[in-house]
């Protein structure tokens, strides 16, 4: 049984190819076409997932589409009639979105290079939120869990909540339009001046450095009801003219404004993208990631009163918002979380075809890790390397590698780690990742100078051994995907400093040996060397997509100020450049 399921035509595109019930490939179409949140066909991404499983198009039994415009029919066509004068305004714009939508067969078909016929399985919808539902439950650890997804919107709903049970999903509620805790956060994202699809990640990193002081505000805008929440609608406007979409001067998605002009009665002037942050700004990030973990602590509480269960599953965009992920195992019963790494609308493509694989009667398949991309061979790299000028590579046994590597961090040294498989959503996860030494105490600092270009507020994650985790964090429980937050011990925070938060925070991954061997060793390595058990994990890239392939690699590394860069065994470093020895004097040579 080959299903393929697609995310089409919304934000991160994608694929992913199941085979008998089990996960083969699944990538984003951002990391081939290089355009950060890619909305559209997943061309490249269909035909990478295929290629991966070996496979080809006419091999398939059916495919997935993570969108169905008849699912809450009845509460739309109620909408609408209570609402006729606003809806017939917006009407236009949907239809235009889902143009896209027909003639899937023919743009499978032209992804792959092959005739129509070809394509002999049946394309099939699913509803956006049960895809969301489906892409974590049916791949969590758990036979019988709570499920909540949140997102902007997809399918008319915002919200779904239910239980998953073996292969099937009972849906108990959802919140439908115009209600959205995504709506929510990217209209407060957009009016203190991140306006830029994907910045909410930023503004959840802002908030630390602020106060709630406008908690009273925020706890109009969205009221909790005893079936979810409602939001004030005369501070959005989405309702009332459509959410416009179109591409930003990079080619990512973008909307317009989905405040109103109470915001600046309220506030003043938005601000400017580029603009001075002020407390103003920081006191509003504050007090709306305040209200968002309020909500989500509302509805698993909620979820658990009515299924009484204590493990939950998570997805949707508003999933990502790990600060809030974390809070749910200190304020709600929930003693279980489970979020698969591509929590945003990406995982729909998962999800889609997970859901057509369960309802086949195929096994259910757990998903551990999330290395499911694209991979390279030695020869490949050796490819890459003798198209790079000016570079020195040595190619090193494992022992000798991990050992090498520890020692570049341990100095204070930047380095490209370019391993296995390329992983499965927003995260680098230890195979697209530049590391870094976690206690440097100007790490940080050298990290945005000479590479990152990253805000000064944004933190920095730590990857660490899975066995170390309660050493280090005041929580036990996994994070192998790098979506959940956790308080840092008092004890460590000098030891982590580099990727300890300003509210004494680190948005962790969890590493076992069993599911990343080689990044595990790496981090032993430097456990060794140092007594830390972790490195400092930031994403292989320069405002771009994380990398793909060897070459992407070689290109960061040598238009950046990386100190050396990991391509499987071998270790590359610039010829006829005198590396700096401690990240101090690579800073001040870059400045």
């Amino acid at each position: 049984m080959l299903v393929l399921g697609i995310n089409a035509y919304h934000a991160d595109a994608s694929a992913a190819l199941f085979a008998d019930g089990r996960l083969i490939a699944a990538v984003e179409e951002e990391r081939l076409n290089r355009i950060k949140h890619c909305a559209g066909f997943p061309a490249l991404a269909v035909a990478e997932v295929l290629r991966i499983g070996g496979i080809s198009l006419s091999d398939l039994n059916e495919v997935a589409v993570a969108r169905d415009s008849t699912a809450n029919l009845r509460k739309r066509l109620a909408y609408v009639v209570r609402n006729l004068r606003k809806t017939s305004q917006v009407a236009g714009k949907r239809l235009r979105d889902r143009a896209g939508l027909k003639d899937l067969d023919e743009q499978l078909c032209e992804a792959c290079g092959v005739p129509r016929a070809s394509l002999r399985a049946p394309i099939k919808r699913v509803e956006h939120h049960l895809a969301h539902a489906a892409s974590t439950f049916l791949v969590s650890p758990f036979e019988r869990a709570a499920i909540l997804t949140l997102d902007g919107f997809g399918d008319f709903a915002s919200s779904l909540w239910g239980v998953g049970e073996g292969a099937n999903i009972k849906v108990q509620g959802r919140v439908t339009y115009p209600h959205s805790l995504g709506i929510l956060y990217t209209a407060a994202c957009q009016y203190i001046g991140f306006d830029r699809y994907g910045d909410e990640g930023k503004v959840m990193g802002l908030a630390p450095y602020g106060e709630p002081t406008h908690a009273d505000v925020f706890d109009r805008l969205v009221k909790f009801t005893d079936d979810g929440y409602e939001l004030d609608l005369e501070w959005f406007n989405h309702h009332t003219e459509g959410v416009e979409t179109g591409s930003d001067e990079y080619g990512s998605p973008s909307f317009a404004a989905l405040y109103t002009r109470k915001w600046i009665q309220q506030f003043g002037p938005a601000r400017k993208r580029g603009a001075e942050i002020t407390k103003r700004d920081h006191d509003i990030a504050a007090s709306l990631q305040q209200r968002l973990e309020q909500a989500f602590i509302h509805l698993a509480k909620l979820i658990h009163k009515r299924t009484g269960l204590k493990d939950l599953c998570l997805a949707g965009g508003v999933a990502l918002n790990g600060v809030a992920n974390g809070k749910l195992l200190e304020e709600t019963p929930f003693e279980r979380i489970y979020v698969q790494p591509a929590a945003g609308d990406d995982g729909t493509a998962l999800g889609a075809a997970a859901w057509l694989s369960a309802r086949a009667g195929e096994p259910r398949f757990e998903m551990t890790h999330a290395y499911w991309g694209s991979s390279f061979s030695e020869d490949e790299i050796r490819l890459a390397l003798d198209e790079s000028d000016g570079l020195n590579a040595t190619r090193l046994d494992d022992d000798e590698l991990f050992d090498r590597t520890a020692q570049e961090i341990a100095e204070g040294n930047v380095v490209g780690w370019f391993q296995g498989a390329m992983e499965w959503g927003p995260r680098a996860l230890g195979n697209r990742s530049i590391v870094a030494h976690p206690g440097h105490p100007r790490m940080k600092e050298v990290l945005n100078a000479r590479i990152k270009q990253r805000e000064p507020f944004r933190p920095f994650a730590p990857s660490i051994k899975a066995e170390r985790l309660g050493d280090y964090f005041e929580s036990s429980h996994a994070s192998p995907f790098m979506l959940m937050v956790y308080r840092t011990k008092p004890d460590r925070y000098e030891e982590l400093q580099a990727v300890d938060h300003v509210d004494h925070t680190g948005r962790v991954q969890t590493v076992r040996r069993e599911d990343n061997e080689r990044y595990w060793k790496l981090i032993d390595a430097f456990d060794r060397l140092t007594g830390t058990p972790a490195v400092l994990n930031t994403s292989f890239n320069e405002n771009e997509p994380i990398v793909c392939t060897p070459r992407e690699a070689l290109d960061c590394f040598q238009r950046t100020k990386m100190d050396a860069v990991v391509l499987g065994n071998f270790m590359v470093t610039r010829r006829n450049a005198e590396k700096a020895t401690t990240a101090e004097q690579a800073d001040a040579a870059h400045r």
